[in-house]
């Protein structure tokens, strides 16, 4: 080999690299377990809210760190924060954490551009839009402006009604076409999302996540925020959820409103009661006055029975506000929409004076732990805007408060101290309140005692808990996303979780490594050494690129290297075998070495280009631990050919020019595959049979059995519980699929007995928290008799890493996405078929390999889609049809391909060298020269993809069953469909010449 003292420098090089990347994650890790150490130490289990507290702490010493050097290599030296940046990053199924998708709602943007305008055709093709978006895969902006030209008239977008608003005055003129419009609003709605990236990249920041990873999605207005490691779910998800829309308005006193609300309910009693509905027995005049409040209460002494089923509203009242304060009156937290229902309605609305007309009713922020809430009047006007705004706010601090709870202080800006001072001094002088108003939610209503407030200096109360305090702060500090933000896709990680499947992942590995390093020996002898030699240094590289550059080590991933080390064998086998064949023709040693490696370069490059591009369409499609399970593959191919090729040979020319001695085999193996004759040729009918029958099958299957597709196909939401004992599935499929709970819904076993994937449409086309927050109730009071008497907050609770009982895991995905995501996987596969079709085209020069190699790649996928058709409904584990099955059926036509073009390369050798050999020769003495390499490379690749589906966690056990069966269903059409395939369409084309 040439260059020796060149590839010895990179080979030290890049090892060197290598430890050095490492060597920064084994740092974080150590300052992170100090952090965990040190919050231990400090907050006792016995503290109330403990693991909050805790997080905190840990929070606070590595922000502490942040500056501090951490890591000294004598050259230089590293703080927290720049050895964490160069750390490896775990994924959320190895850490815990939290993945979403958020739709920015383009439909509230519209809605702000055309200042909430009322125009009938504006709103109908906003509703027709939203009606499009569930099979479309288009925009909704461009859905939009499909729906607006179908309906439009004689209506322009530059109407005063739509965007010719005073806000866009300048930008947008009465006299401008549709066209024009169109660009200026696309224009828009780019800046918005944009902010509402920034927006959410800065409370991320703020957050204190290590590691986050926050990117656009195209120009759909999708965000996607990975934060790993993320304990307090329920906090991270609020903080990316809110809108932050901080208002500042005048208040009425509550007692403004008593005779207003017993008009309102005698009007209700008319619209809401039905016709047998009994009348309450009139009041004396005299007394009506007197009365009212117990009437609203429901208190009367005369007939109490008539009274609650005539009182609409007054029966849902748990309580009246104080003489002068700004509450009217208390209801339970369940009542809340019906309450603002029934006192917007026109009828109600219109009992209103005419200095109340646009008053704005907004219920207030629930103490904790309690069950009613209070109801404010706030002083409205036409436009329905506040008298001050958030955006006014240019700083916010949490801090606490005289009594010693958390609160927010805030700072404004000089317009905004200007109109705080006259706020406050209005408010002193008629002795009233001003209500702080987050996300239409009053927060606190206080009254001003010492006068006007001047220099814009502010607080919000409202029992806030110290992390609430926070992260308001943070929210506002960052500012308000400029429209609603839901969860279209989201997946839940729990610390336990996590943990068991770093142990499983670490367990496979260790296992699957050890099984080809041995295997490697037991087969190749000394030779095989030095290839396992070779593979160390690939693993090192493999994990040092990844630390280099900063990708993400997923569960899929750990599969990727492991699968990688199988793949990996086969260039050394491909060169083992070619060495052997050398010296079976009485070559010596040296120069079978040599011709073996020249030899088997064409094959090795071929075949692992092939796998290469499947992997490279997989990167490109795939999304989360899908495009880095893409990562590991790619990188592991590369650093395979590098070592293989370059590191195997370095070890063997040294070994061999110090007179050492090698064989290439071992006793046991030495004969192995030797002298084999097969003709492969004459049993393919009996091959096209079997095959044929296979696929009619998993055809016939597919047709009536279908297969079972995952939330991310269909939509829904799925959580994985775990439960104190074993549990039936049946059982609890049919509880949650009851009409009281979700109506529909399927629960399988997930790994253990005591363990259940539950999966449910329940409410699929609705999003937000308290979508989220209502079904995981439901979920919760169905299984609470199997839950050990465990509550929902210790149910729902992700905080604990040693969690055994409970919800530990949760995924959803939205039908609009699921479209999106089933047809991305369609093109994926598409692609790969294709790009493999031209790039065999290329090196092979004949269409006919093309058509081989592809057709046998169909015969797999679809005979893989029969066995999960045939058999899904009763394997003990999870076989459902989602993006990591897509990742298993283009690892599978990579792994496919490669077993066929080998063969094909060797028939390209054999079709140079031997040109007095019949076709049907050359052909099925290719496939027996390279029966040993394809047996040998396949026991391995299985091997170690049994070692992952044994020991690798339930996670990936479906999605390691469907590379099993790809390989075993590969290697046996490299060898009886796709060379046949090729032989009979030449010979039929040479028969037609």
């Amino acid at each position: 080999m040439q260059n020796k003292g060149l590839v010895k420098l990179f080979a030290i090089l890049f090892g060197l690299v290598s430890l050095y990347q490492l060597s920064f994650t084994f740092s974080a890790n150590s300052v992170e377990k100090e952090a965990q150490e040190v919050a231990i130490n400090k907050i006792s289990e016995s503290e109330p809210d403990y693991r909050a507290l805790r997080s905190q702490e840990e929070a606070n010493f590595l922000q502490e760190k942040a500056t501090d050097t951490v890591y000294n290599i004598g050259i230089a030296k590293f703080t927290y924060n720049e050895v964490k940046q160069k750390a490896m990053n775990l994924g959320l199924d190895l850490k815990g954490g939290i993945n979403v998708v958020l739709q920015i709602s383009v439909n509230d943007i519209l809605k702000g551009l055309a200042n909430h305008t009322t125009d009938p055709v504006f709103n109908k093709a906003l509703e027709d839009a939203t009606e499009l978006q569930k099979d479309s895969q288009n925009t909704y902006l461009e859905d939009f402006f499909t729906a607006f030209d179908a309906i439009k008239g004689d209506t322009k977008l530059a109407s005063p009604d739509i965007f010719y608003t005073r806000e866009l005055d300048g930008e947008i003129d009465g006299s401008m076409s549709d066209d024009d419009v169109k660009s200026i609003i696309e224009t828009k709605i780019d800046e918005s999302i944009v902010s509402a990236f920034e927006v959410l990249r800065k409370r991320i920041d703020e957050f204190g996540v290590t590691s986050p990873n926050i990117q656009r999605l195209g120009t759909s207005g999708r965000i996607l925020v990975e934060l790993p490691g993320v304990k307090d779910v329920e906090r991270a998800t609020s903080l990316l959820q809110s809108t932050a829309q901080l208002e500042f308005w005048d208040a009425y006193k509550g007692e403004q409103f008593y005779q207003f609300i017993d008009q309102a309910n005698a009007v209700l009693k008319d619209i809401v009661v039905s016709e047998d509905a009994q009348e309450v027995e009139p009041q004396d005049e005299e007394n009506a006055q007197n009365d009212q409040i117990d009437d609203l209460l429901g208190d009367a002494e005369t007939d109490s029975t008539a009274v609650e089923e005539n009182n609409p509203l007054g029966k849902l009242i748990r309580g009246l506000g104080y003489q002068g304060g700004p509450i009217i009156a208390k209801f339970e937290i369940k009542d809340k929409e019906t309450v603002l229902d029934y006192l917007n309605r026109p009828q109600v609305r219109a009992l209103l004076p005419a200095e109340q007309r646009y008053a704005k009713f907004v219920f207030g922020k629930p103490e904790k732990d309690s069950e009613v809430v209070d109801l404010y009047a706030l002083i409205g006007n036409r436009e329905n805007t506040p008298q001050l705004s958030g955006a006014v706010v240019t700083d916010a601090r949490n801090q606490f408060g005289p009594t010693g709870k958390s609160e927010v202080s805030m700072q404004m800006n000089a317009k905004g101290a200007k109109i705080w001072e006259e706020m406050t001094g209005k408010a002193y002088t008629q002795g009233s309140q001003i209500a702080i108003v987050l996300d239409n939610v009053v927060y606190s209503a206080p009254g001003v005692t010492t006068g006007p407030i001047a220099g814009g200096s502010s607080s919000i109360s409202g029992d806030f808990t110290l992390n609430e305090a926070i992260d308001l702060a943070n929210v506002l500090r960052a500012g308000k996303l400029p429209a609603s933000a839901d969860i279209i896709q989201s997946e839940v990680v729990g610390p336990s979780l996590g943990k068991e499947a770093i142990e499983s992942g670490t367990m496979s590995f260790l296992i699957a490594l050890a099984l080809v390093l041995l295997w490697m020996i037991f087969y190749y002898g000394k030779a095989g050494a030095f290839a396992d030699i070779a593979m160390l240094l690939n693993l090192l590289l493999i994990f040092g690129i990844l630390s280099g550059l900063g990708a993400v080590l997923t569960l899929p991933g750990i599969a990727g290297i492991v699968l990688t080390i199988g793949m990996s064998v086969d260039a050394n086998v491909l060169i083992f075998e070619r060495i052997r064949e050398e010296l079976a023709k009485g070559k010596g040693q040296a120069e079978a070495i040599k011709d073996g490696f020249s030899n088997a370069l064409s094959s090795i490059l071929d075949a692992n280009i092939t796998t290469g591009l499947t992997a490279l369409i997989l990167f490109v499609f795939g999304t989360g631990p899908i495009k880095g399970f893409a990562t590991t593959l790619l990188i592991g191919i590369a650093t395979s050919l590098f070592t293989a090729i370059f590191i195997t040979r370095l070890l063997i020319d040294w070994y061999s020019n110090r007179g050492g001695k090698l064989e290439f085999s071992t006793g046991i193996t030495k004969n192995l595959f030797r002298n084999i004759k097969i003709d492969f040729l004459s049993k393919r009918k009996l091959a096209f049979i079997i095959s044929g029958a296979l696929i009619v099958v998993s055809l016939g299957s597919l047709f009536v059995n279908g297969l079972n597709q995952g939330v991310d196909f269909v939509g829904g939401r799925t959580y994985q519980v775990r439960f104190a004992q074993d549990i039936n599935a049946s059982e609890v499929t049919s509880l949650l699929s009851s009409p009281e709970v979700f109506g529909s819904a399927d629960a399988k076993t997930f790994g253990d007995a005591n363990q259940l994937k539950i999966t449910t449409k329940y409410k699929v086309n609705e999003s937000g928290a308290a979508v989220d927050e209502d079904i995981r109730k439901s979920l919760y009071e169905a299984l609470v008799p199997h839950l050990e008497g465990i509550t929902y907050e210790q149910f729902i609770d992700l905080n604990d890493e040693n969690k055994q009982v409970g919800l530990l895991e949760s995924y959803k995905v939205t039908p609009t996405i699921a479209d999106d995501i089933k047809q991305a996987s369609f093109w994926a596969i598409l692609g790969s078929l294709i790009v493999v079709f031209l790039y065999i085209l290329f090196r092979f020069k004949k269409w006919q390999y093309s058509l081989g190699a592809v057709v046998a790649v169909f015969h797999d996928v679809l005979i893989v889609l029969g066995v999960f058709s045939l058999t899904y409904k009763f394997m003990p584990f999870n076989m459902e049809i989602n993006q990591a099955f897509i990742a298993a059926i283009l690892t599978v036509i990579g792994y496919s391909l490669n077993d066929t073009v080998v063969v094909f390369d060797r028939i390209r050798e054999f079709f140079n060298e031997h040109t007095s050999w019949k076709f049907d020769k050359v052909v099925n003495a290719s496939l027996s020269s390279t029966l040993s390499r394809t047996l040998n490379t396949s026991l391995t690749t299985l091997v170690v993809l049994l070692a992952i589906f044994i020991f690798g966690g339930d996670s990936i056990r479906g999605f390691m069953f469907a590379l099993i069966v790809g390989v075993i269903v590969g290697t046996y059409s490299s060898l009886f469909i796709a060379t046949p395939i090729m032989y009979d369409s030449i010979k039929k084309l040479e028969d037609q010449n």
